[in-house]
């Protein structure tokens, strides 16, 4: 595998490939400690060291690299841009048009990420109105806090340049991830999250060890466990095969062959876990706005802090619903089945046309069962570890799916373009060695 990294270099296009990713994610960490106007510092480090992120902001958290609980200018992270990317995959299924503009290629695609920016700066707006209601009364950091001097002006227009500032933060990240897309190795937002995820990890576990030694070393064994198992899990498929018939036009022979329909064991990857988190945080922004004390009680008591069995069970009931629902509306049967009879496939053993349908619904609902189970035990173990132990487990749930798939997408990109280029790729090598 170090060969291979320095067989990259060597090659002039991959190496400015990489430097230029570096040099972006040397950027967006700068712009993970830049402090946002209008907030007391001193007295936000006083917060630090008693009071913890809470609902779902400890998921902005995990996705901004700790710039969350800094309230810097990338503090919002690049949240509003995967919940405006979710929205419009699943409107794509809806709205008539979208589905047009996705069938003509590229220019379709790009008219979709235009409408992608407009709501991620909307949604932007909106969660940094959310972020400050939350700072204000205390949600944020942890109940009982108090946290009235970290905001000192409270005007109308001091409000709207945080909020402005913290919008243009979530726009910057946006740019850079599209920076690294264009001329970087990889998807440029998913090796931004992902390079929030590590900068944070190092300091979590050095604090779990800090604290508690032997959970520290249990856990640092579990995650490796885990780490295998994921990457064991998202790499297997069902592979379906599929044969193709000969054409004959003229005097040549067009066609045949054999080859196969993948299936991933999860198909909907962590996007059921940032849904179902971000559905669950609506009743504690409610109570935020609702000047109800039972309604607020309520709440605090079964959705403040994730503990309570209750929050868990939603939890997992939600992340089971989403990963079926966003498994229907990605992969379609009977849209595959259709390309494949015009294309002259088939299934060995299933008739054309509905037949393959009804077989591809069958095969994919018995997956995403499977898939669905797996990712519930990954979303709601920290949970359990949390309630029951009162200990934080920060290799867990989305934080490992993101940074396991994100490791072996960007590893697969790397080893297509050495290949081209006849060299080993790292798969290969380790497989060797």
């Amino acid at each position: 595998m170090f060969r291979s990294f320095f067989q990259a270099f060597q090659v002039p296009e991959l190496r400015n490939k990489i430097l230029f990713t570096l040099f972006i994610l040397a950027i967006y960490r700068f712009g993970s400690v830049i402090p946002i106007p209008g907030v007391d510092y001193q007295v936000l480090n006083q917060i630090l060291t008693t009071g913890q992120e809470q609902g779902l902001a400890t998921l902005i958290g995990v996705f901004s690299g700790g710039a969350l609980s800094r309230l810097a200018l990338f503090a919002l992270g690049i949240m509003p841009y995967i919940t405006a990317s979710i929205v419009l995959q699943l409107l794509v299924a809806v709205i008539p048009k979208l589905e047009e503009w996705q069938k003509e290629g590229p220019t379709g695609n790009a008219k979709i990420t235009q409408i992608t920016r407009y709501v991620t700066i909307a949604l932007a707006l909106l969660q940094s109105a959310g972020t400050l209601v939350l700072i204000e009364t205390g949600q944020l950091f942890g109940t009982g806090l108090d946290t009235s001097a970290l905001l000192p002006d409270k005007s109308l227009p001091m409000r709207l340049l945080m909020m402005l500032t913290l919008t243009a933060g979530t726009a910057i990240i946006m740019w850079l991830g599209e920076l690294i897309t264009d001329h970087g190795i990889g998807n440029g937002m998913s090796i931004l999250i992902f390079a929030a995820i590590i900068a944070a990890l190092p300091a979590q576990y050095v604090s779990l060890y800090e604290s508690n030694q032997p959970v520290f070393w249990g856990f640092m064994a579990i995650s490796v466990v885990l780490i295998v198992g994921v990457v064991y899990v998202e790499q297997g498929q069902r592979r379906i095969p599929v044969q193709y018939a000969k054409r004959q036009v003229g005097r040549r022979t067009y066609g045949g062959g054999t080859t196969y329909l993948p299936l991933k064991v999860n198909q909907s990857g962590v996007i059921p876990l940032i849904f179902a988190s971000s559905l669950l945080y609506l009743p504690v922004l409610a109570a935020s706005i609702v000047p109800n004390p039972e309604f607020q009680r309520f709440v605090a008591q079964y959705f403040t802090g994730g503990t309570h069995p209750v929050y868990i069970v939603v939890y997992a009931i939600l992340t089971v619903f989403f990963c079926f629902f966003y498994a229907a509306i990605t992969f379609n049967p009977e849209d595959v089945a259709d390309n494949m009879k015009k294309s002259g496939g088939y299934i060995p053993g299933i008739r054309p046309g509905r037949p393959t349908a009804e077989y591809l619904d069958y095969v994919l609902t018995r997956i995403t069962t499977a898939g669905a189970g797996y990712l519930t035990i990954l979303a709601v173990m920290p949970l359990i570890v949390l309630a029951t132990r009162n200990v934080y487990f920060p290799m867990g749930g989305s934080t490992l799916l993101i940074v396991v798939g994100v490791a072996l997408q960007t590893l697969k990109e790397l080893e297509a373009q050495l290949m081209e280029r006849h060299y080993e790729g790292f798969i290969r090598t380790n497989l060797r060695n």
